[in-house]
């Protein structure tokens, strides 16, 4: 089954109150790639603990799969990534890793991501 993960740049991005993020949205629904998950570790990024400035990132976050727990074996895989790719952070690591196999992670950041990708078994990193 097809399955997007977002990032922090894609959890903006999706949760801008605009026209192009609803159709982005209304575009991956289409591809079956709804709805998108996170790993919780994700909200840190995008979060800034300010009720009024995160409120369209909360309002959009109640339509994710937020994935609560990194298993050991999660982690340990995005090490691995990390070491392989020779960049990236944790984070970043924990959201390719959340996307193997097949999946696709959605950034406003490719850089990184695709370094660790290109380590990872079928992830496509695609830039909003």
């Amino acid at each position: 089954m097809p399955l997007l993960v977002l990032d922090s740049g894609g959890v903006s991005r999706l949760a801008e109150r605009s026209r192009e993020a609803v159709e982005l949205g209304l575009a991956f629904r289409q591809d079956g790639l709804w709805p998108p998950r996170l790993p919780s570790v994700v909200l840190t990024e995008c979060l800034q603990g300010h009720s009024g400035r995160d409120a369209n990132a909360n309002r959009f976050l109640k339509v994710c799969e937020i994935d609560e727990a990194v298993p050991e074996s999660l982690a340990r895989r995005a090490a691995l990534l990390r070491r392989l790719a020779r960049r990236g952070s944790a984070v970043d690591a924990l959201v390719v890793a959340s996307a193997e196999p097949g999946g696709t992670v959605l950034t406003s950041d490719p850089d990184d991501l695709e370094a660790l990708a290109a380590h990872a078994d079928d992830v496509s990193i695609e830039r909003v």
